[in-house]
């Protein structure tokens, strides 16, 4: 959603801090707010005016008419402020039909000032740009201003002038003010455009001798243009609309949408309610919340909430976990329904989506059945029968009653079933995939015009032929249209797509491909963040090479055949590459897919779109389709939901819709009850769609290959009403069926705001149920709802086929398609042999998992570094004891100073000016039995003489006899004399805290043996931590004896070495760096040159 209401104190503040003007604005940043826990004493030594000036009290919970409404206290000192809040503080109050409790209040100064001192302004935005009323009389009374006041149009990317307020807006201002209100007005003006309010209204602005005092304001911003205004904004809060609580779950899950880019919305209406609803999308969550009103359940409906954009599992499951916990806090006497609906997805992978749904069942089975839940499952589009499988089997397997349906079963028919108005049909047998890429031959076989294969008809006819002549000029070999072009699509046209959106790219070419085109509708992509290169993608079973330009001008210019561009752009880009891709004149339509754009920069591209003649479609949208010609991103699903709508090839029946995920609904239904589509448009859910229904009725009335239209329209906004007019005054006379959802609204006791932007009624005649009752009026086919939609789009259908309207053709059956790899394998349809195997992490989850533990939970237990090793190195949590040894073997083996071979090779490496990856494994190379590496082979040796019961004085004379060293005894340095404090640190802790000691026992009195023979044989700290590894890992009752030979087999101790001397390493890089050591070469005198004896004479 965009425009969002801020509190009274949001907008003043912001007004105060940011407003340029030469009037005098009195009573800046002077208001204090008061709510029940308010310290009064605190209060009032941080606005001491308080005690000094006359007040006014109201409360700041974007309640309109304040006045009217006695809310107002005025004219009081501080102690009549505080008794006229124990009247109203923490007290339910009814307005309009909201109930509500008064619970933030605002204190200001009350301004003395005469009537005719009282002026009325506001600013708010439409389509075409930003009106600014103005009325010389303002206050309580100031009644019906939309009628009384004077406006001023200021059109998109054009600025206010002082002149033009004075004369369209002053006219009945006295002149002494005039001068003063000029200057505030063109000042408040610039405020609400560089702050990006939507909507700004001052009553009263009082206007004295000594200024402007802004008594009261009420404000909404675009809370879409954060990424802009966040300096200026600060944080903003956005509070509930009166008489519907802000609740944490609300503010968690707004939270959880802020930080993806999946869409996650919740509203909670009644916590006691009994009916809940878990929807996938913007416009069918609007759908469900209308027949559940229909239905009569508006009393027992708990929320309002959606998700969209391909959440996450782990999104998912944290959106349902919420629910879930939300639903069963209190009993209800009848129990309770969760209804898990969607319309059909397009590129969502449902089986996906439903895993997280279906954890959060797991983890509330047993409060679910405790509360007598009852879930019924609605669900299409990618992997649905996946999900419903997986659905189904957790019903069965906890118990829940879950009844599961698919695409057969009427979109909202699940509610009439939860709500006991229908009887719960038999779950369906479906496939157990979505795999089904060959034609599906039942239902209907019949399509209203001949198949356009790519050779029926040449460029130039294609275009020309749906198109009547007084909307282009034709030349003898070019087509020239100034106006925008009836027809968007044909089965020649070539797009370019802006953003790496493989799977999208190729879903439009495996389109292509079924519906018989000679060529990829993909001409080439653009993708500013690598330089050109080719992509490689598939047409049928043939691999092809798709160009990829890191700059669109280049593009432009090497495929002059392109007319279209989809724009995958994030919301802070898509502005930018769209203004700069319309200023190629090649560019006739544009797809914006982004969601978020702000209002003002969508409203500019707009405009540009007019004076150039170019079609937008979006933003906030999945795009659209024509059946056989040509289909944007992700529109109409994946290639079986193609084939099961009959996408490949055109119907009959064009239609609009704002929603993307309805719009695959209406293909499902479309399909399933005339002879299907002939073209399909989402147009977008932003309250500023770049075209609207009507540009797209239009050109489906000039189509003579369109024998029908259906409208999906909303609440919010008013452009039904002009597909009213135009039916009334017979510019439209082809058959149009029409719904606008959003009918729940009116039946609301507090505003809701709906998942699209624009779903919100500002007036009366922005109401869905108004708009149905005039489009009814006007002669649309208007359903009762948007459950009988279906069977209205029958009967009109039905009644041309009769009259000769539409004459049914054959079915001819589409080329097949190869399913990808990728997706066969997500489904389960085949097998290869994986080239990795890993058994210690996992990153393709939401969250990191060690060896089975969450990082999280590693965190949260404090297992530290050591612990950390255990998971990854020996996949097991380890005791403390043995966390602990390992961060002390990696401490004292960080490092023994610059002499030893490999701090010497990484030194040398370093001050050859060789960066720290190469000097650190300069050094590590050097690790091996003589340096370091001698924990294994210490490990190994020892072990395998304790092991065969061999005693130590036979151990050390084997050795000799087979002239062999014995690994981790002797030291350069060290001596039983001169003792390595590391080995005596370990020894004591081992001691300590291991539980047995066995091996570490016998190489200590393999030590006595050999220090008796010279000093320095001592156990050196290599020997000492694999021999007491050794013991760890067979006595710490983790390993098995097997398991814990392996891990010295396989080279585990040494990794400890390497480990720990990596850190000293890098500091003696780092250490050289910083002293700008150079190259360092061997001096001569420390070098015995020995050469043979004929080469020194």
């Amino acid at each position: 959603m965009s425009a969002k209401a801020i509190s009274e104190q949001t907008g003043k503040e912001l007004l105060y801090k940011h407003i340029c003007t030469t009037a005098a604005v009195q009573n800046r940043f002077r208001y204090a707010n008061v709510t029940a826990e308010t310290d009064w004493e605190r209060l009032v030594q941080d606005h001491p005016w308080l005690l000094t000036e006359r007040l006014v009290v109201k409360p700041d919970q974007l309640i309109k008419r304040r006045g009217k409404l006695g809310l107002v206290g005025v004219n009081l000192d501080l102690k009549g402020v505080k008794d006229w809040l124990k009247t109203h503080l923490m007290k339910e109050t009814m307005v309009g039909k909201a109930k509500g409790i008064l619970k933030n209040f605002l204190i200001e100064p009350f301004v003395a000032h005469k009537q005719e001192e009282e002026f009325y302004v506001c600013v708010y935005a439409t389509r075409e740009g930003d009106y600014m009323l103005f009325h010389h009389e303002g206050g309580v009374d100031v009644g019906d201003v939309d009628s009384k006041a004077l406006k001023l149009l200021v059109g998109v990317d054009e600025k206010i002038s002082a002149d033009t307020v004075k004369s369209q807006l002053l006219t009945h201002t006295p002149a002494d003010k005039k001068e003063m209100l000029t200057s505030f007005l063109v000042g408040l003006f610039n405020l609400y455009e560089d702050l990006y309010f939507t909507y700004l209204e001052i009553n009263p602005l009082v206007v004295t001798k000594d200024g402007v005092y802004v008594l009261d304001m009420a404000a909404k911003i675009d809370a879409t243009a954060d990424y802009l205004c966040k300096a200026k904004w600060g944080d903003m809060e956005f509070p509930p609309p009166f008489g519907r609580e802000a609740y944490p779950e609300e503010a968690y899950i707004a939270d959880l949408d802020a930080k993806s880019g999946a869409s996650l919305k919740l509203t909670i209406l009644n916590p006691r309610g009994r009916i809940w609803t878990m929807v996938a999308g913007g416009g069918a969550s609007v759908v469900y919340s209308d027949t559940i009103c229909d239905l009569g359940g508006v009393n027992e409906l708990a929320n309002y909430g959606e998700y969209s954009g391909a959440p996450s599992e782990q999104q998912t499951y944290d959106y349902a976990k919420t629910i879930l916990s939300l639903m069963t806090r209190e009993k209800h006497p009848d129990g309770k329904v969760l209804i898990i609906g969607g319309s059909i997805a397009n590129f969502t992978n449902v089986a996906a989506t439903f895993k997280g749904i279906v954890r959060a069942i797991k983890d509330y089975q047993n409060p679910l059945k405790e509360h007598e839940v009852t879930i019924f499952v609605r669900r299409g589009g990618p992997n649905y029968q996946e999900g419903l499988r997986v659905m189904g089997e957790i019903g069965k397997t906890t118990g829940i009653p879950i009844h599961v349906f698919g695409t057969e079963t009427h979109m909202t028919a699940i509610v009439g079933m939860a709500l006991g108005h229908r009887p719960i049909a038999t779950e369906p047998c479906v496939a157990a995939h979505t795999a089904n890429f060959l034609l599906n031959t039942s239902g209907g076989t019949i399509v209203s015009v001949c198949l356009l294969t790519s050779t029926c008809c040449t460029l130039k006819e294609t275009y020309c032929n749906d198109i009547p002549p007084s909307v282009v000029s034709l030349c003898p070999s070019v087509f020239i249209s100034v106006a925008k072009s009836t027809t968007l699509f044909s089965n020649h046209t070539k797009a370019i797509v802006w953003g790496m959106q493989t799977r999208a790219v190729q879903g439009m070419l495996d389109f292509d491909y079924v519906c018989s085109r000679q060529e990829p509708s993909v001409a080439a992509m653009v993708y500013p963040f690598t330089g050109d290169h080719k992509q490689k993608f598939y047409w049928g079973h043939k691999e092809i090479l798709l160009p990829v330009y890191k700059n669109m001008a280049d593009a432009m210019k090497k495929h002059p055949e392109v007319d279209v561009l989809i724009s995958f752009a994030s919301l802070r880009s898509a502005y930018d590459s769209t203004i700069e891709t319309m200023q190629h004149p090649q560019i006739r339509t544009i797809a914006i897919i982004a969601e978020g754009i702000p209002e003002a920069l969508t409203r500019k591209i707009i405009r540009m779109a007019e004076e150039k003649g170019v079609t937008i479609i979006g933003p906030a949208t999945v795009g659209g389709i024509k059946p056989g010609c040509f289909k944007i991103g992700n529109t109409g699903g994946m290639l079986d939901n193609i084939l099961a709508s009959k996408l490949y090839r055109p119907g009959s029946v064009a239609y609009v819709s704002r929603s993307g995920g309805m719009s695959n609904e209406l293909n499902n239904i479309i399909s399933r009850t005339t002879d299907g589509v002939y073209e399909g448009v989402a147009i977008g859910g932003d309250r500023y769609p770049g075209s609207v229904f009507m540009d797209h009725v239009l050109r489906y009335q000039d189509t003579p290959g369109v024998k029908m239209i259906v409208v999906l329209g909303e609440i919010g906004g008013n452009e039904e009403y002009k597909i009213c007019k135009g039916i009334k005054e017979s510019r439209i006379t082809k058959p149009v069926v029409c719904w606008c959802i959003g009918t729940c609204a009116t039946l609301f006791s507090s505003e809701v705001q709906f998942g699209h932007a624009g779903a919100c009624a500002n007036q009366a005649s922005e109401t869905a149920v108004a708009k149905n009752k005039a489009l009814e009026e006007a002669g649309a086919f208007v359903p009762k709802s948007f459950d009988e939609l279906g069977d209205v789009i029958k009967s009109v259908y039905d009644n041309l086929v009769a009259k000769g309207v539409i004459v049914p053709a054959k079915e001819v059956p589409p080329p097949t398609v190869p399913m990808d790899y990728s997706w066969a394998r997500e489904l389960g349809l085949i097998r290869k042999p994986a080239s990795f195997m890993t058994s210690i992490c996992d990153e393709r989850g939401q969250e990191l998992i060690y060896a089975g533990m969450p990082i999280t939970e590693v965190f949260k237990s404090e297992i530290g570094l050591g612990g950390t090793l255990g998971l990854l190195w020996f996949q097991r949590r380890l005791p403390r004891y043995a966390c602990q040894f390992i961060e002390m073997c990696l401490m004292v083996t960080a490092d023994h100073g610059p002499a030893v071979s490999g701090a010497h090779n990484t030194i040398v490496c370093a001050r050859a000016g060789k960066d720290l990856i190469s000097s650190l494994t300069s050094g590590l190379l050097t690790i091996g039995d003589r340096f370091g590496g001698a924990l294994d082979a210490a490990a190994k040796q020892f072990s395998k003489a304790f092991d065969s019961g061999m005693l130590p004085m036979e151990f050390v004379n084997k050795m000799k006899k087979d002239g062999k060293l014995i690994m981790g005894i002797g030291h350069r340095v060290k001596s039983i004399n001169n003792p390595d404090m590391r080995v005596q640190i370990l020894k004591d802790f081992v001691k300590q805290h291991f539980p047995a000691t066995q091996l570490l026992d016998y190489a200590l009195e393999v030590e006595k043996i050999t220090t008796s023979k010279k000093p320095n044989l001592i156990l050196n700290v290599d020997g000492f931590i694999g021999v007491a590894f050794v013991d760890l890992l067979r006595n710490c009752g983790g390993f098995t004896r097997d398991e814990a030979d392996e891990f010295v087999e396989i080279g585990a101790l040494n990794g400890i070495f390497v480990l720990g001397r990596s850190m000293g390493f890098i500091g003696h890089y780092l250490d050289q760096k910083r002293l700008k050591q150079g190259l360092y070469r061997h001096p001569w005198d420390d070098i015995s040159y020995v050469l043979p004896e004929h080469m020194t004479m």
